[in-house]
């Protein structure tokens, strides 16, 4: 029922002008992951900045999107900010289901306008609209007027950046549907810089499904298996914060900048405590039946006369890490309270809470002073905090300004590198030992996401350097598909190659479904040459010495298997590309 070819939109910003069109090339990249790379390689510049106006701006979905539970994400590709070379992010909410409504696989904006504007798009028309009365609007008063603005609610997804983004911040996110981003490497900024506010995708088209019961009996199946056995009972329940008190019980969670990794105070932020005290409601993605988005409230009194506001934040693992662990605050309603300042902002709220535990460390040991972060800050204290966060998140002055660039950029200039929690960007959540930091520090996203790295530390002893980075570059190719999909990963134990193949059968891939390894392999390959022709050079990567000074489950960090995992991981991913 579906062509080999991809229906794309390029619109040019700065012409207002645009065309519907098809690239070839499903066989060979899928969707999602590997068309946003093919795209890059068709409409980027790699050897531009990453705010030239002609670098674009990519929106991906794959092939089962739409038609399968969990096929819910959508990928954002743009010329980072960050270390301005290619990069992806991964957001959900309804921005895939609406996109594929749409009729598209892709849509590309180039260009910049020549003042402040918003995009729609839906299956029948396109258009730019000015807005500069947006401008220095928050991410949810923006959300607010925009939905005045452009009905559709429902089949509407409105993806919308904040101050931050409009600022350049390199950390800056891309707001999905409020409760989603493509949070990481600053797909905020690079959306601010072209002037765009925000983009609205109208799913307004009828979703073609096959005539035959096949795709009928194969959906119940799947539905079946992610709802019935158990499997992502998990991420429904507790959600992703469950992973707190076993990665401290690993020695594994970072507390106080990674000072250590574990604390006992973490019975006061763990997901049965925030389940217990904070859990307002259950979301979920488009086309998503488990509901992993854990919703909660803080209440905050505005009167003496006992009046109170409520405020509902989504929270999960990695934010409860960065605002809770990471700067020593045990108290669920201060992370909500700091997430909610970040999220308004549209900020990275994993980059900005490890940035702030720098900013942290630093000012006790004298690098930095409350002249540059305007309040003073202390691991729990959440006071300090508070105030930093609305002074970062607006980039009130020139210090958080260059920490809204990234971590190792402020501690180039004002020192500090050694304790700087960065992996290629600030660190996820998961002190797990050598494999993972260098993972994280070399995958293609610098996310923990790339590959199983976390894992693979919590499951091996061992210091086998060979078989680790043969499963890093394996475990890869196979998420890369994955994310071609695009799926998302926490059904990759549901989504095999063998179930997979089923499914792109069932919608009429045929040549598809039958060389999902070798199509993986390739995506890989093309994400890495078009990550290496714009720069990235695995030996400049630095993994700073905080990494080497900790301890886990397996005992101190050895500082020689960490350098030879990042050797031959770094050649490992050269070899990819036939360097």
């Amino acid at each position: 029922m579906n062509g080999d070819h991809f229906n794309i939109l390029l619109f040019d910003l700065t012409t207002g002008k645009g065309e519907r069109t098809q690239v070839d090339g499903r066989d060979q990249v899928a969707g999602g992951s590997g068309l946003a790379a093919l795209l890059f390689t068709r409409y980027g510049q790699p050897d531009a900045s990453w705010d030239s106006p002609g670098q674009p701006l990519i929106f991906t979905i794959g092939p089962l999107s739409g038609y399968f539970p969990l096929m819910s994400k959508t990928i954002c590709a743009f010329k980072s900010p960050y270390h301005n070379q290619y990069t992806e992010s991964h957001g959900g909410g309804r921005s895939a289901m609406a996109l594929r409504l749409t009729g598209l696989d892709a849509l590309v904006l180039i260009g910049r306008s020549p003042t402040l504007c918003f995009f729609e798009v839906s299956g029948t028309h396109f258009q730019v609209r000015d807005c500069g009365f947006l401008w220095g609007q928050d991410v949810f008063e923006t959300g607010k007027i925009l939905r005045r603005m452009s009905k559709g609610s429902g089949h509407r997804s409105i993806l919308r950046i904040g101050p931050a983004g409009e600022n350049g911040a390199a950390i800056a996110g891309i707001n999905v549907d409020t409760y989603r981003h493509f949070g990481r490497l600053g797909g905020g900024a690079a959306m601010g810089v072209k002037n765009l506010k925000a983009i609205i995708l109208h799913g307004d088209a009828i979703l073609p499904l096959p005539k035959d019961n096949r795709y009928s009996k194969l959906f119940a199946e799947v539905h079946s298996q992610v709802t019935d056995n158990g499997m992502m009972k998990k991420y429904h329940d507790l959600g992703t914060p469950a992973n707190l008190k076993t990665l401290n019980d690993l020695q594994s969670l970072p507390w106080r900048n990674l000072q250590a990794t574990a604390d006992e105070a973490v019975d006061r932020i763990s997901g049965e405590r925030f389940a217990d005290e904070a859990l307002l409601r259950n979301s979920a993605c488009s086309g998503c039946p488990v509901g992993c988005i854990h919703v909660g409230f803080v209440r905050e009194k505005f009167m003496d006369s006992h009046r109170y506001l409520y405020r509902q934040v989504s929270y999960d693992y990695e934010t409860i890490f960065s605002l809770g662990t990471m700067l020593g605050v045990s108290d669920r309603s201060a992370v909500l309270t700091l997430l909610d300042l970040f999220e308004k902002a549209g900020m990275d709220a994993m980059s900005a809470g490890v940035a702030l535990a720098w900013a942290t460390e630093a000012t006790e040991k004298g690098f930095v002073s409350v002249q540059e972060t305007l309040a003073p800050l202390a691991f729990g204290d959440f006071a300090g905090y508070q105030q930093a966060a609305s002074s970062f998140g607006t980039g009130a002055n020139a210090f958080y300004r260059l920490l809204g660039q990234g971590t190792l950029k402020a501690a180039e200039v004002y020192g500090g590198k050694d304790f700087a929690c960065v992996l290629g960007q600030e660190m996820a959540g998961y002190a797990t030992g050598e494999v993972f930091f260098a993972a994280q520090a070399l995958g293609f996203r610098h996310s923990h996401l790339d590959s199983g790295g976390y894992s693979y530390d919590q499951q091996h002893a061992n210091q086998d350097v060979n078989a680790a980075v043969e499963f890093l570059v394996r475990d890869e190719a196979s998420r890369a598909f994955m994310t071609s999909m695009v799926a998302c990963l926490f059904a990759r134990n549901v989504y095999t190659d063998s179930l997979l193949a089923d499914c792109l059968q069932s919608l009429g891939y045929k040549k598809l479904a039958a060389t999902i390894p070798e199509c993986g392999r390739n995506i890989q390959k093309i994400r890495w040459q078009t990550r290496i022709a714009g720069g990235f050079h695995p030996e400049s990567i630095t993994i700073p010495k905080r990494f080497r000074e900790i301890t886990t489950w397996k005992g101190p960090i050895d500082p020689q298997y960490l350098q030879a995992l990042q050797t031959e991981y770094g050649q490992a991913i050269l070899s990819l590309v036939g360097r």
